[in-house]
């Protein structure tokens, strides 16, 4: 149990990849906050699965584009556990349109929710962090903001600026017990992939050395060794899992 008594908050936590954060840190300890705006169900699931491993969890409505309403979910989070340790901050959408079709509507929700989202979900726990001496945060980028992508040019914009975002914090909180990481996962196998026509699903697979999509649990793990004890000489890094789609 290598994060026994510590507490955790997944953003985006219901389904695809924050699901399997947050249930994979249930495995090995932590009681968690699963947060959602609408899933409410898909959110009750996970914490039902997460009481049945013998760990708590609480369900956290907010929608992290809004920072006022982020505020009031990280007072409830703080009053039910009394503390946080482990932020992991996965929420993120994306709205597909070529630069010339794209309008300013679909690229301020995206950067809203996937980088404001980031920025406001942090600030709101890391004056706690700091004062307990101890914190982990792991923001979840892409491959796409790696290398880019046809049609998605704020996805893209939003995922990079997360990764920067990570690397300067990283350094502002080396010396106060926090570390700051980034997982980057590449086309992994989540209801955003299953959308995709086979045809396209199998020119990406020509892409992939591996030759085959990651799994949701794969990054979950290597969430689980960055805030555990395992990655504690680790900050500032942006661990890639893309099946060697980027080397």
């Amino acid at each position: 149990m290598k994060l026994k008594g510590r507490t955790a908050l997944v953003t985006g936590g219901s389904r695809g990849i924050g699901r399997a954060i947050a249930l994979a840190l249930a495995e090995e300890g932590a009681d968690v906050a699963v947060n959602y705006v609408a899933s409410e169900p898909a959110a009750q699931d996970v914490a039902q699965n997460i009481g049945k491993m013998g760990r708590r969890a609480i369900l956290a409505r907010a929608d992290v584009s809004d920072y006022p309403d982020t505020f009031r979910m990280a007072q409830d989070v703080l009053r039910e556990f009394g503390h946080l340790d482990i932020l992991v901050n996965n929420a993120g959408i994306n709205s597909d349109k070529t630069f010339v079709k794209m309008d300013h509507a679909s690229w301020r929700k995206v950067l809203s929710i996937n980088l404001d989202g980031v920025f406001n979900c942090t600030k709101v726990f890391i004056d706690q962090m700091i004062a307990q001496g101890y914190g982990r945060v792991v923001n979840i980028t892409s491959v796409i903001g790696q290398i880019g992508n046809f049609g998605q040019a704020n996805y893209a914009a939003s995922k990079a600026g997360v990764a920067a975002f990570t690397k300067s914090l990283a350094k502002e909180l080396a010396g106060k017990g926090i570390t700051v990481n980034a997982v980057a996962p590449g086309f992994v196998e989540t209801e955003m992939l299953a959308a995709i026509p086979d045809k396209v699903r199998n020119k990406l697979l020509e892409q992939i050395p591996l030759k085959r999509f990651g799994t949701a649990e794969e990054v979950a793990r290597a969430v689980v060794y960055m805030v555990s004890a395992d990655g504690d000489y680790i900050t500032g890094a942006e661990v890639s899992i893309n099946g060697g789609l980027l080397m």
